[in-house]
């Protein structure tokens, strides 16, 4: 576990609660994924054909605040990998913890589930994800030119291993 991700299990402001995406939350999870990602958002129909997957290959959550989705994140669990497909927060609850409690709680269920590593990717210019990511120990890996904005935008791909220094091919003394 990363300082990050201990600094934020149970530190969510008291009025949020995260819980498990439901189908009657996509209406307002892609209304916020409009307002978040403008021309790269996700429609209705992804959503429903990610939480089909749920909980085998995938775990998306909502951050609930009073009955209102003030955020959402998914987890897609490919193998022995996950990948962080989406993860936004409403813009009036931005800096409170929100989305930093969202990514703690996917790094928690890939650990859970065994992956050797949670991999993502995100728009080269926003840096307040970048550095979200950053405290939680992701690592720069390569550059997607193109891939956000019909082809303007230049993603990072992102890699936070969970492998203990052992299984990464130290010798283990017994």
């Amino acid at each position: 576990m990363t300082a990050a991700e201990a600094t934020h299990q149970g530190r969510l402001d008291g009025a949020v609660t995260l819980r498990p995406m439901r189908w009657w939350d996509i209406e307002h999870v892609a209304e916020l994924e409009r307002l978040a990602f403008l021309q790269d958002s996700w429609s209705t129909g992804q959503f429903w054909a990610e939480l089909a997957g749920v909980p085998d290959s995938g775990h998306y959550l909502v951050a609930d605040r009073g009955g209102a989705v003030v955020g959402y994140a998914g987890l897609a669990v490919l193998a022995d990998e996950g990948w962080v497909q989406t993860i936004a927060v409403r813009v009036d609850r931005r800096g409170r913890g929100v989305g930093a409690s969202l990514l703690a709680a996917l790094v928690a269920e890939a650990r859970r589930r065994r992956v050797v590593a949670v991999l993502l990717e995100v728009r080269v210019d926003n840096e307040p994800a970048l550095g979200l990511y950053e405290r939680f120990g992701f690592e720069r890996l390569a550059v997607r030119r193109g891939y956000y904005a019909n082809g303007t935008r230049d993603a990072a791909v992102l890699r936070l291993s969970l492998q203990q220094p052992a299984l990464q091919g130290r010798a283990v003394e017994k």
